[in-house]
């Protein structure tokens, strides 16, 4: 049996005790793995452990009903998120909580408790991983366990294991790609011929961007994806300062229609490249030719383009958001660690 403990209750947590409800006898049958969530804890929702594993559809029909965890008909109730890490039996913590990409606490603190204690950490959070990876991944080295991180960047589409095991014995020079979806859908919207502000508009509507949209329109959320990618796959120390930034909101209509009479489209590319043997990166819109894949990814879609000296370019696309595909994104990382 592998024990887990999941921090972070919300779309995210709740996805991944659904479809690890709903995959246990898959999941044991096709890869041995008899996946146990012991433990739950949330930042409003309560927390529940129990030693011998929860009930996973009588904790969701419970949450469910009363939107806490902790009417839970057994087990130990009130332990905070790092009392959860610390305290119960899990080998392994999955983190899901909000992404701070300013300081990336409190998780920071979260996985490097964990990863002190000789514990297994699998995260969703781009906070440390764009912060701190090297520092986190010597910690996890020092203690025999792992660090995983391949949901941070293009949710369930595999990125991070693609490019670093997928991949292994190809020499990589760079990475880019399409790795916000909510600026992939405004700009799509707007070839269509809806003005930014409807399509912003409609974004927010459909939960695509939040009502705050800072971080997706002025590139940040992509400046901390393509930190990980470089730090990551190109072996760089960037930090968000190291990154040239521009985001979309100076795009304007006739912009969109000069690239279509052009035969191009307009796309927000992140990119991590070698230059003088050191890891560089920069976000901007950039006029890309049809006939370049990352040309052809509409709407909510997201990309990345791996150059390699073997195979050249490899190109991924598939669903970059959303609570099942970071879910699924955080279920590979807990096979990838029981499989070694």
């Amino acid at each position: 049996m592998t024990n887990i403990a999941l921090i972070g209750f919300g779309a995210v947590g709740q996805s991944l005790a659904e479809t690890i409800r709903d995959k246990h006898d898959w999941l044991k049958d096709h890869f041995g793995l008899d996946a146990k969530l012991v433990a739950i804890t949330g930042r409003s929702k309560g927390s529940i452990y129990d030693l011998e594993g929860l009930d996973l559809q009588t904790l969701l029909d419970v949450f469910q009903e009363t939107g806490n965890l902790e009417g839970y008909p057994q087990g130990i109730k009130g332990l905070s998120s790092m009392e959860t890490i610390t305290d119960t039996n899990a080998e392994i913590i999955v983190e899901a909580t909000i992404t701070n990409i300013k300081t990336g606490e409190p998780t920071l603190s979260y996985v490097k408790a964990a990863l002190s204690r000789g514990k297994h950490v699998v995260t969703s959070n781009k906070g440390p991983a764009a912060l701190a990876y090297k520092e986190l991944q010597e910690l996890a080295l020092k203690n025999g366990v792992q660090f995983r991180i391949e949901s941070t960047v293009l949710s369930g589409t595999p990125a991070i294991n693609f490019a670093t095991e997928n991949l292994a014995g190809h020499k990589i020079t760079s990475v880019k790609g399409i790795i916000n979806g909510t600026t992939n859908y405004i700009l799509t919207e707007m070839e269509k011929g809806t003005s930014y502000t409807d399509a912003l508009r409609e974004a927010q509507r459909l939960g695509y961007a939040e009502a705050d949209p800072t971080a997706d329109v002025e590139g940040w959320d992509a400046v901390a994806k393509i930190m990980i990618l470089g730090n990551v796959v190109l072996g760089g120390s960037l930090k968000s300062k190291d990154v040239e930034r521009t985001g979309i909101t100076n795009i304007t209509m006739e912009d969109v229609e000069k690239a279509k009479s052009e035969g191009k489209r307009i796309k927000l590319i992140a990119e991590a490249y070698m230059e003088n043997n050191v890891v560089k990166a920069k976000v901007a819109p950039t006029w890309l030719p049809l006939s370049d894949p990352l040309a052809s990814v509409n709407g909510t879609l997201n990309a990345i383009t791996v150059m390699t000296d073997g195979l050249e370019e490899v190109t991924v696309i598939g669903g970059g958001a959303g609570g099942l595909g970071t879910a699924h994104g955080l279920l590979s990382d807990i096979i990838a660690i029981h499989r070694h």
